[in-house]
């Protein structure tokens, strides 16, 4: 009787890290870039009352054993990083990635910060910043007489100039791949940081796999021209 409470209470124990799982999802469904994440279970270690295939005469066997399970445990909380729906937003400076890949983020520290938000402002200096001031990295910086700024699909920013006919290129967004980024660590304020189990980031421009749709953009396919606007 004391074994079958003890293997409830693992079960119940489980269940509530799911719920915990479960609850935090729910709570940032309005969160940019955010990615669910869902628990993994084990059962646990199961003792051996009796062996499969023991002798039960001189010419039988055991067909099965006889074997009790102790429980349940969680060892992993594993990320689904699945492309999400893009939403119009009309801010100036929104992107989203289309694909697989992370932006990287200037940690307060000197580390890089990984993020699939892509809500981003300019501070007092024209620095591409994130909502919280940090700096997106390679750092861009927005021309104090710029007039309107694009973003093209390959990450580059361009900003047109008053008095100047033609826009000019301030600076390109690059994104970051990983391995396995279900292996990233999660540091909240919607950023990564790398592990060994994510691997290390191959970093480049934007490409056909992973492109940025972004804010006040002209995108220009082969068969026609338009503009959209889109959010993270």
């Amino acid at each position: 009787m004391i074994r079958s409470l003890w293997i409830a209470k693992t079960g119940m124990e489980a269940q509530q890290t799911k719920l915990d799982s479960i609850s935090n999802n729910l709570a940032n469904t309005s969160t940019n870039g955010y990615k669910k994440g869902t628990v993994v279970f084990e059962d646990l270690m199961y003792q051996n009352l009796r062996q499969a295939g023991a002798s039960t005469s001189d010419q039988s066997t055991m067909p099965t054993g006889l074997q009790v399970g102790l429980g349940v445990q969680p060892v992993a909380t594993s990320r689904n990083f699945t492309q999400g729906s893009l939403q119009q937003t009309g801010g100036s400076f929104d992107v989203a990635i289309n694909g697989n890949g992370f932006f990287q983020i200037q940690m307060p520290d000197g580390t890089t910060g990984y993020s699939r938000d892509g809500a981003f402002q300019v501070d007092a200096q024209g620095q591409l910043v994130t909502a919280i001031g940090y700096q997106v990295q390679p750092g861009i910086t927005v021309p104090a007489g710029a007039t309107s700024v694009s973003i093209a699909a390959n990450g580059t920013v361009s900003a047109t100039i008053a008095g100047q006919a033609a826009p000019q290129t301030v600076g390109q967004l690059q994104l970051a791949s990983f391995v396995n980024p279900a292996g990233l660590e999660s540091k909240g304020g919607n950023l990564y940081a790398e592990t060994s189990a994510s691997g290390t980031p191959n970093t480049g421009a934007p490409d056909r796999t992973a492109s940025v749709r972004c804010s006040r953009v002209t995108w220009k396919p082969p068969t026609s021209t338009w503009s959209r606007s889109w959010c993270r």
